[in-house]
């Protein structure tokens, strides 16, 4: 008879070693398994049960590690992890890579015409406010207004730049051009995060010692945690933002692209959810949930 699972494992840290690439890899290729999409009601129910029962020290008769691993992945998926409430499809985790490699292919495929530019900054804005609402803080909850104020100024900020450096870059090399929707999406960051987090500019975030123990809140510490998510939220853009457009100003000036120019907004999609799978992992270092903090 298998012995009975110890209830000592550490769910609330990822299982691979995030000191490393390969470790790093594993979990974003598990949180971001587009295959959870397709998950039932029932089996995310089922996960939900596993994670909840263990965490009270109930364990499921004849679960397995591995069980319990795949259960929690499945429930972090699916499930908000302060309010436990099951968060919108399109605003998951397991949703990330093809949601962005789309609308990130189509917004670099189609940056010319002001219509093109308008439609895909919205696009994006949109599905960046329906993952913030969706990844809201339980702390720190989005009201409805920083919601449409975040949105409508992220949008117009977007826009706004992708335009006006449309305009500058119509008489220079079309390789710069390229850059403009990388650009908008970095103007877009700097205005929507520190929107969407204002309360906590204004009141500060938790803070605790090395134990754990909660301080109080630092309005300090917000302010470089703020700074830290729009520098890393830039960063994680980059690859799948800044690499494309030199393979497609190569790519498009072949045969093959001049003979079927449909071609290229597809093959951008894929070479931006490559440069996506394979370069987050190297990135999500430097994009950690607890810092160190110096304080007087």
């Amino acid at each position: 008879m298998a012995a009975e699972l110890s209830t000592s494992i550490n769910i609330k840290e990822p299982r691979w070693d995030q000191s490393t690439f390969v470790g790093r890899a594993k979990h974003f290729f598990t949180v971001t398994d587009p295959r959870n999409i397709l998950l039932t009601n029932e089996q995310l129910d089922h996960a939900h049960k596993i994670i909840t029962d263990y965490r009270q020290g109930v364990v499921s008769p004849g679960l397995t590690e591995d069980e319990l691993w795949k259960a929690k992945y499945i429930f972090d998926s699916a499930f908000h992890p302060d309010t436990g409430e099951k968060m919108i499809l399109i605003g998951r985790m397991s949703a990330q890579v093809p949601m962005n490699m789309t609308i990130t292919g189509c917004m670099m495929s189609f940056y010319k015409t002001t219509p093109a530019v308008v439609f895909w900054q919205w696009i994006n804005q949109s599905f960046n406010a329906i993952v913030n609402y969706t990844n809201r803080s339980g702390d720190a909850p989005i009201t409805v207004s920083q919601l449409g104020t975040a949105y409508v100024s992220a949008t117009t900020g977007a826009v706004a730049t992708a335009l006006g450096l449309n305009a500058l870059t119509k008489h220079i090399s079309p390789l710069i051009g390229r850059f403009v929707p990388f650009a908008a999406v970095a103007a877009a960051n700097c205005i929507n995060i520190p929107l969407m987090r204002q309360r906590e500019l204004q009141h500060g975030i938790p803070i605790t010692d090395e134990n754990d123990n909660r301080l109080g809140e630092s309005t300090k510490a917000a302010e470089q945690a703020i700074f830290q998510v729009v520098v890393s939220r830039i960063l994680m853009a980059s690859p799948g933002m800044a690499i494309p457009p030199f393979l497609m100003n190569h790519l498009e000036k072949k045969a093959f692209l001049k003979k079927f120019p449909w071609m290229s907004a597809p093959i951008q999609v894929g070479l931006v959810g490559f440069c996506l799978v394979f370069a987050t992992p190297l990135l999500k270092r430097s994009n950690q949930s607890h810092r160190t903090l110096s304080l007087p």
